[in-house]
């Protein structure tokens, strides 16, 4: 429960607290003093004790007292120079204080200067911590802060905690906040006032400049503001794709991955930035999709793994499933280390030319836990040290242990109140600040827990996004599941919005595909778009999200290529991961050179696309897949910053040779290689576009309402035997354009009857896996389809009936 003092007022409350400046007519020497002295404000000046004192005033006089204080994990020396010193004003501006107002959180520019407000429902001593643009933003990380303690007579109203500053520079400012509050761990508190803390609600968040740089693998975390930079220009003809659901084809990506590689050839400042993905929007628009779900770009630690010994301390997060801030945009994937302003910026620019194109941009969220782990390896950088025992559930009949349903060692205690707004929050701020079409929630069920850990089963967090006025235009997608067993596929409180990860699809159209006994009706149901679990009130085909791949297990070709995980490089002995992954290596594991298998995984693959991309539902596929992307087994690669994660330009274009060869030395071999490059294209990824092309163009596989007796026939009379794996089936179309397709999971081939085309209609083939590239797809279709067709084993064909 909150505070009875912050329930009194209701959360859209906007306070007005400014008072009259407190010795406004003083002198610049007396000003700061005097006022805070006034306002029961303490100042002080940080400096760490490897500056040598530099940006000190070598007058100041006074006393100073040393103390040791903890930056995120490890030991900092610093020097206090408290407000005694007479001359402090010769390196610190004159700023003159307001007790300032309680909302908005975060920090807001008001007519007397720059706002803070931060909420606390536990804390009983709070210090904002600023370091001004003296030095390079590195060296203000960690170095010199000046503090304000703020006094709970003046600045708090409730269980805000808030004050206002004067003369502030309206940009390039750094900010934290140190806390204190009642050290009993068994009721859930982890304060702890040597920690500098960043603000939940700062919009943008300084750290290390660039990825993965191992000079500041250590570096610290701070808030930082922008109220210089002129308004984003959208531009006057910009408008959003909003792409019905039903017509939605999804490409998960992540945005360093996908140009990090050499073999993007972009620039070394744009690769794995923003800028770079808008550099290969061309290949999107080519692969046909019109929608990318981006894996987190929330700031995140690359180098979370690397703060102490561990088993896993050669790995760099790349996924970034670990959340430092729910606003600020991940300022590593900004070109040429330009830091969270530049991030915000092209962060913008490359929504708006996704959207250009024609193509909506949904992310991929994580509000179940954050990047602070659990309580016996904490990393404490924001939200355990503000309040802990409201921003996290915890076990009070267990010493206040933080309760583990995310699997990374806390889990967001997402329906409590104060946490809710948050999130909310969080989420229009994406919507209206930067244009996102959508959202992904990450181990949803924990979201449909209540404050002890309890399933609800109206989750307030979830009615309240389904129901936003702001959200309302988004796509709202929930993985239905999270790592305390909270399975609710086809069950997810959805108030009629919200779509889910469809993990049967998942399992059903891979045990189908690869064989296993007894799956026809399950795999008919799933590629029919999955009415048992969908078709009620008034849900829709397309609230299913049908995937056969996704970033966390097997890529699509090792699923044709594995049967068991090859997990070891990420240091856990291959106890990560999961085990279920139902997937079948073609008869040898890993890579091979025997033709015959490598012909069966490729054929296999385009059955599984072939299958994604007919089914009922909104489809999404993988980053990679469309050239056959590999991680050597490795199902659970969130760690490698390496080729295993990393998009290969290579396999999809041949322009790359040309770094490698001398072009009139070796014309010879630039001609095979050409040769051979571009086959592989249209081998593999000539046909995963055709058929999402394919898709797009045909409603039959889009239909908004679930299929009715006259949308499709069944061509089977052989349902319950286990030992059938072949299924035929025809699509109507109004107009008569039908379509038939077959799928035959058999090690055998299977002649069947073909029925009767439309009337003035014939047959022609438009796709037959089997076939060799490029008669395995033929867009306008090859006639001369008989009464019956061989369809060879695991392989599937598509005809459609042309005038």
């Amino acid at each position: 429960m909150l505070h009875s003092s912050f329930l009194s007022e209701s959360s859209s409350t906007k306070f007005a607290l400014f008072t009259s400046v407190v010795s406004t007519n003083a002198s610049p020497s007396s000003t700061g003093n005097s006022s805070l002295l006034q306002m029961g404000l303490k100042w002080s000046r940080n400096a760490s004790s490897s500056s040598g004192g530099q940006g000190r005033s070598s007058k100041a006089r006074g006393r100073v007292k040393r103390r040791t204080t903890k930056a995120y994990g490890r030991q900092a020396r610093e020097r206090v120079l408290e407000e005694e010193a007479p001359e402090m004003s010769e390196t610190i501006p004159s700023l003159k204080i307001f007790p300032g107002q309680a909302f908005p959180f975060g920090v807001s520019e008001v007519d007397n200067g720059i706002n803070f407000a931060i909420f606390s429902q536990h804390a009983n001593a709070v210090t904002l911590c600023l370091s001004l643009p003296q030095r390079g933003e590195l060296d203000r990380l960690a170095g010199s802060m000046i503090e304000f303690s703020l006094d709970p007579r003046v600045n708090k109203t409730g269980d805000i905690w808030h004050i206002c500053i004067e003369d502030l520079p309206r940009s390039n400012v750094l900010y934290g906040y140190r806390m204190d509050g009642p050290k009993d761990w068994d009721k859930g508190h982890r304060f702890d006032s040597s920690n500098v803390l960043i603000d939940p609600y700062a919009k943008l968040v300084e750290g290390r400049r660039h990825f993965g740089d191992p000079k500041h693998k250590l570096s610290k975390f701070l808030g930082t503001y922008d109220f210089d930079s002129l308004p984003f220009d959208w531009g006057d003809n910009y408008t959003l794709p909003n792409i019905p659901e039903k017509d939605l084809v999804m490409y998960e990506m992540n945005v360093r991955a996908f140009t990090a590689d050499e073999s993007s050839r972009l620039d070394p400042n744009l690769r794995g930035t923003y800028a770079g993905l808008i550099e290969k929007i061309p290949h999107l628009l080519e692969l046909g999709i019109n929608a990318v779900e981006l894996l987190p770009i929330f700031e995140f630690d690359e180098f979370e793994f690397q703060r102490r010994p561990n088993p896993r301390d050669h790995m760099i997060n790349t996924w970034g499933y670990s959340t430092i801030n729910f606003f600020a945009p991940m300022s590593r994937y900004t070109s040429g280390g330009g830091g969270a302003v530049s991030a915000s910026w092209e962060f913008k620019e490359m929504v708006k030319a996704f959207h250009g194109a024609g193509i909506e941009v949904i992310l991929d969220v994580v509000y179940n836990h954050t990047n602070e782990a659990d309580d016996e390896h904490p990393y404490t950088t924001s939200f355990r040290g503000i309040d802990n025992k409201v921003y996290y559930m915890v076990d009070l009949n267990n010493k206040g242990q933080l309760l583990n349903f995310s699997g990374c060692g806390n889990t967001l205690n997402c329906n409590h109140p104060v946490v809710m707004e948050l999130i909310l929050d969080s989420l229009k701020h994406w919507v209206v600040e930067y244009h996102i079409d959508g959202f992904r929630f990450d181990l949803a069920s924990v979201l449909c827990r209540g404050t002890d850990g309890s399933p609800l089963n109206a989750p307030p967090l979830i009615r309240a996004i389904a129901k936003d006025a702001i959200l309302s235009r988004c796509k709202i997608i929930a993985e239905p599941w999270d790592c305390g067993g909270l399975y609710l596929v086809g069950s997810f409180p959805n108030w009629d919005r919200w779509a889910e990860w469809n993990g049967k699809y998942r399992d059903d159209l891979r045990r189908f595909i690869k064989g296993d006994p007894g799956m026809k009706g399950a795999f008919a149901t799933r590629v029919a778009g999955s009415a048992d679990l969908y078709r009620i009130n008034k849900r829709k085909p397309y609230h299913s999200i049908n995937f056969v791949i996704a970033h966390d297990g097997f890529t699509l070709y090792d699923l044709v290529s594995y049967n068991l995980k090859h997990n070891e490089a990420n240091g856990e002995g291959g106890n990560d991961g999961s085990n279920d992954n139902f997937s079948w290596n073609c008869g040898f594991e890993g890579e091979t050179d025997n033709a015959d298998i490598k012909a069966l995984r490729f054929r296999q693959m385009k059955n599984f696309h072939l299958a994604l991309m007919i089914s009922q539902g909104t489809p999404l596929m993988l980053m990679g897949d469309e050239y056959g992307h590999t991680r050597y087994g490795n199902n659970n690669s969130y760690g490698h910053d390496t080729a295993i994660n990393n998009f290969q330009w290579q396999q999809v274009s041949f322009y790359q040779i040309f770094d490698n060869f001398n072009p009139y030395s070796n014309l010879l071999m630039i001609f095979f290689l050409l040769k051979q490059l571009d086959a592989r294209k249209s081998d593999h990824f000539r046909f995963f576009s055709e058929v999402i092309k394919f898709r797009r163009t045909h409603q039959v596989f889009r239909h908004e309402n679930f299929l009715s007796k006259g949308d499709v026939t069944w061509h089977e009379d052989n349902w319950d035997n286990p030992d059938s794996k072949f299924l035929a089936f025809t699509l109507h179309d109004n107009s008569g354009g039908d379509i038939y397709l077959a799928f035959n999971a058999h090690d055998y081939c299977v002649k069947v009857s073909i029925p009767p085309p439309p009337q003035r209609r014939q047959w022609c083939r438009v796709v037959d896996t089997n076939l060799a590239s490029a008669n395995d797809f033929v867009c306008e279709g090859v006639p001369g389809i008989g009464s019956t067709y061989d369809v060879a084993p695991y392989s599937s064909i598509l005809l459609e009936a042309k005038l």
